[in-house]
Parts: structure tokens; C-alpha cells; sequence
């Protein structure tokens, strides 16, 4: 008998080469445009295009009022640890 095992959407995603993307969002304050609000927005997507991120800043514009000032995206494939390799198998650390 094999027994299925419930795999997460999130893992899913992570299988057909979606990676974690933190978006910052800057913001201006509707009732005050010359005060900036921030909002963080994390979601799994697709490098370089980002269509969940761009579904969702399409709806930003045309439903929420605080226009948008700026957009920082952080995605592992724009930035990631240093990669370590090991020589004859050995790290030496002076």
C-alpha cells in the first residue's frame, strides 16, 4: 500500500524553480503625500519577471490610494551568501 504524503504549495512552487521574494514597498501616506509608509510584501515568484509581484503592485494601483514611491526586491537570485568550496578537501582558516 503506498501512502500519500501532503506536499505544501509553498514546496511545490520551490519545485518549479519559484524562489522567496521580499519585496519593500515605499509608499506615500494618502491623507499626508509628504509622509512615506513602508509595507513589506513576501511571496514565492519568478526570477527576473516576478508576475505575482507585478499582479500585485497592478493591484495596488487600482485599488488602494497611497501611490507607490519605490520598490526594493530581494530575491536569491539577486543576492545570496558567498559560495565556500573546499581545496584538496581541506578549509584552512589563518
Amino acid at each position: 500500500m503506498v501512502s500519500k504524503v501532503a506536499v505544501s504549495e509553498d514546496f511545490r512552487k520551490q519545485v518549479l524553480g519559484y524562489g522567496l521574494t521580499t519585496a519593500q514597498i515605499l509608499y506615500r501616506m494618502p491623507d499626508h503625500p509628504s509622509l512615506l509608509q513602508t509595507y513589506v510584501w513576501q511571496n514565492y515568484d519568478l526570477f527576473p519577471k516576478f508576475p505575482a509581484l507585478q499582479d500585485f503592485l497592478a493591484f495596488w494601483q487600482s485599488k488602494l490610494e497611497g501611490p507607490l514611491f519605490s520598490v526594493t526586491v530581494a530575491h536569491s537570485k539577486l543576492i545570496k551568501p558567498a559560495e565556500l568550496r573546499a581545496v584538496d578537501g581541506v578549509f584552512r582558516l589563518n
